[in-house]
This record gives structure tokens, sequence and C-alpha cells, in this order.
């Protein structure tokens, strides 16, 4: 089997799993020149025709000031029947040594910000809804264990993401395959890859991660699999905060938020698809379900509680604990309140029209209510 065939099954284990690719998408590639990005171009054009859906795709290279030269990018484009947008942001490399300092490389986490931006205006001016980048699993991984690191989190990227603020979806079709095959496909195909001009290419944390992780797969092979395994395996943690109850003011009653499969299972939320944005929680009472309540975040500070179904002073106690949660990370906020007028009431939301519609609303604009 060619290379290029494992490759597409992970691209279409991805897209099935994480619904990345829609009909009729315009999609935008992040292609630098090296070996991910031409593949999954290349993959990509490939899913044209195998995956049974119909999209455009767009590639863009994104000029950093790093003395690329796309020429050969350009001409391979073609070769697919694409054209390459080459965009000018040649003044990141400027804004990039201001902020290096006695930093031996240039601030790799600026950089990927200022570039994810710079593509995300160059997608949206060609007309495009998505934008795919090249990171695959053992990016992920390598990701994961940098979080651990520096940042007290077992955390990695996702394979889609939507940023609100740029009205931008990046989705990462390679999620699933490994570097190994990327590798392989990129000589097979006989890809032109173009040298990085990155002036901290091989100088990275990242890099010595891999190096860690290329050493210990050394000695444990199994290791390889079962990484990627654990991020796609809701199941597998099994932390301390997965046992958390939030209490609040000495009551007979607590909160614990819905993060497990097992938390999930006979609740009302076990039937629905969680949305961005959600919080799902459980009110308990000695350990025993008593309500069910989700918090979702509107952007803007504004914040809508539903409660789903329970008793009315455990519920009374979860809005209470939410809002004064919220309230201590920052305000001033807004609430909206689904639910009966009684429990809106008591807990001092305000009864407005909106649309010809009733709603319930309550302010917090000094921290704490009491």
């Amino acid at each position: 089997m060619k290379t290029i065939r494992r490759i597409l099954r992970n691209l279409r284990q991805a897209d099935e799993k994480f619904s990345l690719i829609h009909e009729k998408d315009n999609i935008a590639v992040g292609v630098s020149g090296g070996k991910d990005s031409l593949v999954l171009l290349r993959a990509l054009k490939e899913y044209q025709y195998y995956g049974g859906k119909k999209f455009k795709l767009f590639p863009i290279f994104i000029d950093l000031g790093f003395g690329a030269n796309p020429t050969y990018l350009k001409e391979y484009c073609a070769s697919l029947g694409l054209s390459l947008t080459i965009d000018d942001s040649r003044f990141v490399y400027d804004v990039l040594k201001e902020h290096q300092g006695n930093d031996s490389h240039l601030p790799c986490s600026i950089c990927s910000r200022m570039k994810k931006a710079a593509i995300a205006n160059a997608s949206k001016k060609l007309h495009c809804n998505v934008v795919a980048f090249a990171h695959h699993a053992d990016d992920a991984i390598e990701t994961m264990f940098m979080n651990m690191t520096h940042g007290s989190r077992v955390a990695t990227f996702a394979p889609k993401m939507y940023l609100k603020r740029a009205n931008v979806l990046f989705i990462r079709p390679l999620f699933l395959a490994r570097e190994s095959d990327i590798s392989l496909m990129a000589k097979e195909e006989n890809l032109p890859i173009m040298p990085s001009s990155c002036p901290a290419d091989g100088y990275t944390e990242r890099e010595e991660i891999k190096n860690f992780l290329e050493n210990y797969y050394t000695k444990h092979p199994e290791a390889k699999e079962n990484f990627i395994s654990l991020l796609l395996n809701q199941d597998a943690f099994y932390l301390p905060f997965l046992s958390e109850e939030l209490t609040w003011r000495n009551s007979a009653y607590s909160l614990k938020p819905i993060i497990t499969a097992e938390d999930l299972r006979s609740t009302s939320f076990a039937t629905r698809k969680k949305k961005e944005g959600e919080s799902e929680f459980l009110v308990l009472q000695k350990n025993k379900v008593v309500g069910e309540i989700l918090l979702t975040s509107l952007g803007r500070k504004r914040y809508e509680i539903k409660p789903y179904k329970g008793e009315e002073e455990a519920l009374i106690f979860a809005i209470d604990f939410l809002m004064n949660k919220k309230a201590r990370e920052e305000n001033p906020l807004l609430f909206l309140l689904k639910g009966k007028k009684s429990l809106a009431l008591k807990l001092g939301f305000e009864e407005t029209i909106v649309q010809g519609k009733k709603s319930y609303r309550k302010r917090m604009n000094h921290g704490l209510t009491h």
C-alpha cells in the first residue's frame, strides 16, 4: 500500500470523527513549503476525488520576512491545478526581532499568533470559510508534553477550533496521521520540500521534546500508539479534578462539573450535542444527583443559565454558586436565566420582554452578590 493511501485513511477518519470538512467549503491551506503542509495539500487534493464531498482549495504562503523563495511552491500548486496566494507579512520578522530580547532565538509563541492572524486575514480575502493547518499526531503529543511541563495542564491543540473574534474555523485534517508516514509520503510523491527559513529551526524547545520522545519510544515502543490513544480516550483520565465537587456557603449541596462519560450517563445531557461555550453540571446532595444545570458563555461578559431539572432549593444553590464564581473572575456581568418565574424572582432576576419573549436578567457590577 502506498503511504498516501494510509494518509488519506487517517484524513477520512479525522474528518468523520471531528466533522472537519463540509459540502461547499472553501478551504484555505497554509503552505509553508515544509513536508507537513505539502503532504496536507496533496492529500486534500486527493480527498476532493475520494472524500464524497465537493469543496475548494486555496493554498496560501505567508511570507514572514525570513527570506524564503516560494517559486517552487507556485509551480507545484499549478501542477495540482491550484493557484498559490502569497501574503506579504514581512513586517512580522521586524516585530519578532523587537520582542527577542536576550533570548537565543525569535519568540515562537508570538510568531505563531501573528501567523494565524495573517492567514485568517488572507483567507477572508479569498472568501474562505475554513483554514487548514498541517499539525499531525506527533505534534499533538509534543504539545501535550510542553503544556504539562510549563502550563501545569494536560492539554493539546484541537482538531477543530473556531475563533469567534476572527470568525474563522481552523481545522487540522492530519490530526491522526503520524510524522513518519508524512515523511515517507513526501519522499514517495517527490514533493518539492523547501528548506526551512525559520532562524529558530532546530533550536526550539519543541525540538527538545521531540528528541526526548524519540529516545523514550526506543525503550518503550508501545508508548507511541498509547500516547495518541490517550488523547482520544476520554475515559483514560483518572485525575483528582474528575472527582471535584464544588461547595458554597456551607450548603448541603455541591456542584460537580460533567467531564467524563460516566458523569454524562443517564443525564438529560446524554442525548444532546454539547456546543462551544457550554459547561454542564450536576447538583449533588450526599453523592445523590438532585439537579442538572447548563451554563453557556454568550461572549461579551454575558452568560445564560438553564436549569434542566431538579429540586428548587438545589437549583437555587447551583445558580447562586455559578453567578458568584463568575463574578470573582470578571465583572460587570449579565446573566440570563431560563426557568420558572418563581426561581428567577427568588434569585433577584428581573423580568423583561425581549423581542416579544419573556426573559429574566440579572446584572452583577460589583463582584459577589449577597
